[in-house]
């Protein structure tokens, strides 16, 4: 597993600090699960 740094401004940092609380799960389970919703674009 690796280890990330994320800058985020005070504001973002509070929703992702808020949406956490409201669903009882830690802000990497929050960004994980956002990381794996993304889809890549295929290759030319």
């Amino acid at each position: 597993m690796k280890t990330i740094t994320l800058r985020c401004s005070d504001e973002e940092y509070k929703k992702l600090q808020t949406i956490a609380a409201q669903q009882e799960r830690s802000m990497n389970e929050i960004l994980r699960e956002f990381i794996r919703s993304l889809e890549l674009k295929p290759s030319p």
